[in-house]
C-alpha cells in the first residue's frame, strides 16, 4: 500500500455495507488484511492494482466502479434559483428547465422526504452573476429526466411517486413552496411546474388572476390537482370549544399563522374580515410557520391552539376540523414545456385510478376535476 493521491477517491464501503459484508469478510476474500480495508475506506492508503483488482473481483464490479480521481468528476454550469445560500457548500438537485441547468439546494425542508434527498451535484455560489459551477455526483442523462414541481401539498409526494413507479427512467424533485412563490419561481424559469391554491375575491375566481398578474402574457396551462377543503385545525377534543374563527379571540387560544403568499393565511385573513376581526387582535397572528405539516405540528404538540390547513392534514395528525372553505389546487406549466418527454411522462399518470385512490383515501380531496385542463392562457 502507498500513500494516496489527495484527489483519489473510492465508495469501497458503501458497496461493502450493500452487499453485507463486514470488513473483515472483504479482508478475508480479497486476501488482504482488515486493516488494510479500514485504510483504504478512509482514504488513508492506495490499494497496488492487484489488489484494487482482487477487491473489484470480490464485490462484482469494476475498478473504475470502486476508485476514481477528482478530476474525472465532470462539472456543468448551472443557475441557481434565487434563494440560493451565499458562500457555503451545497447539496443541490439538478434539472434541465427551459434549454438551461438550473441548482435548488438540497437546505431545510427540501433536504428531507421521509429519508435525506440524494444530492445530484455539489458546488458553491459565490452570489454574483456568473454560472455556478457543479461537480456531477449523478449521471448526466438521468437529469435530463427531472422534472420539478414547487409546490406545498404534500398530496405532490404522491402522485410523484405513483409517477416513478410507472416510469423508472423519469425523475421529480418538489420544492416546498407556498403559491406565490411558486409562481415566481415558475415565471424565473427554476421549476417546470407551480402548484397554487388562490382565490381572488374580487372576480370570484380561484388562482386565474394570480397566475395571470405574475406570468402576464406567457402561454401557460392550468391542470386541475384536486378540489380540497381548508380550515382550522384544532386540538383534538376541542378543549376551547372553537367552532368559528370569532371563537380565535378566548382567553387562551393561540394560533399560528402562515407566510405571505401562502394561500392557507389566505383563507385565514378573508375569514376574519368577514366577522370583523382585526388580524392583531388574535394572539399568534404573527407567528409564523412554512407549510402545512408545520401547522399540523403546531397544533398537535401544543404550541398552538388551532391554525390553518387541510382537511387531510388534519386526518392524518388526528386533529379536530372546522371547514372555511374549498379551495380549488391547480398546477400551472409554461406550454412551451408540454412537448418534453419527462413532462408528458407525468402528466400521463395524473388521471390514473391509483393516484386518484390515493388522493382520496387521504381525505378532504374532491377529485372530480383532476387531471382536466381548466384552462389554457395564451
Amino acid at each position: 500500500m502507498t500513500k494516496p493521491d489527495q484527489e483519489l477517491y473510492n465508495n469501497l464501503k458503501q458497496i461493502r455495507l450493500r452487499l453485507g459484508m463486514s470488513q473483515q469478510d472483504l479482508a478475508t476474500r480479497a486476501r488482504v488484511s482488515r486493516q488494510t480495508i479500514g485504510g483504504i475506506e478512509a482514504r488513508q492508503y492506495a490499494p497496488s492494482t492487484a489488489v484494487a483488482l482482487r477487491l473489484a473481483k470480490v464485490l462484482g464490479c469494476q475498478v473504475e466502479d470502486l476508485f476514481w480521481l477528482d478530476q474525472d468528476i465532470p462539472e456543468i454550469e448551472t443557475i441557481p434559483v434565487a434563494d440560493t445560500p451565499i458562500n457555503q457548500k451545497l447539496r443541490l438537485s439538478l434539472a434541465r428547465v427551459g434549454g438551461r441547468w438550473i441548482a435548488h439546494p438540497l437546505v431545510a425542508n427540501n433536504a428531507f422526504r421521509l429519508e435525506m434527498v440524494s444530492a445530484d451535484g455539489e458546488g458553491i455560489y459565490r452570489g454574483d452573476s456568473a454560472p455556478m459551477r457543479v461537480k456531477l455526483l449523478e449521471d448526466l442523462e438521468k437529469l435530463h429526466q427531472t422534472v420539478v414541481l414547487a409546490g406545498c401539498t404534500p398530496a405532490i409526494s404522491l402522485w410523484a411517486r405513483a409517477a416513478e413507479l410507472w416510469h423508472p427512467e423519469l425523475r421529480v424533485h418538489w420544492t416546498f413552496d407556498n403559491s406565490m412563490s411558486a409562481l415566481y419561481r415558475l415565471s424565473r424559469g427554476e421549476v417546470h411546474f407551480a402548484g397554487v391554491h388562490l382565490y381572488d375575491e374580487v372576480t370570484n375566481e380561484h388562482n386565474i388572476p394570480f397566475i395571470k398578474a405574475v406570468l402576464g402574457n406567457t402561454p401557460v396551462v392550468v391542470i386541475n390537482l384536486g378540489i380540497w377543503e381548508e380550515g382550522l385545525l384544532i386540538q383534538g377534543g376541542n378543549p376551547f370549544g372553537i367552532t368559528s374563527v370569532a371563537d380565535l379571540l378566548q382567553t387562551g387560544v393561540k394560533i399560528v399563522n402562515r407566510e405571505e403568499g401562502a394561500g392557507s393565511r389566505q383563507v385565514l385573513e378573508r375569514s376574519l374580515r368577514k366577522v370583523g376581526i382585526e388580524f392583531d387582535c388574535v394572539k399568534g397572528f404573527h407567528d409564523i410557520v412554512y407549510g402545512h405539516l408545520q401547522v399540523a405540528q403546531a397544533v398537535a404538540s401544543g404550541k398552538a391552539t388551532a391554525g390553518v390547513s387541510t382537511a387531510s392534514v388534519a386526518a392524518t395528525f388526528g386533529l379536530d376540523f372546522i371547514p372555511l372553505h374549498r379551495s380549488r389546487y391547480d398546477l400551472v406549466v409554461l406550454k412551451s414545456y408540454l412537448d418534453e418527454a419527462p413532462i408528458q411522462q407525468l402528466l400521463s399518470t395524473l388521471g390514473h385510478r391509483r393516484v386518484l385512490s390515493q388522493l382520496e383515501a387521504l381525505g378532504g380531496y374532491d377529485t372530480s376535476q383532476t387531471g382536466e385542463v381548466i384552462v389554457t392562457l395564451e
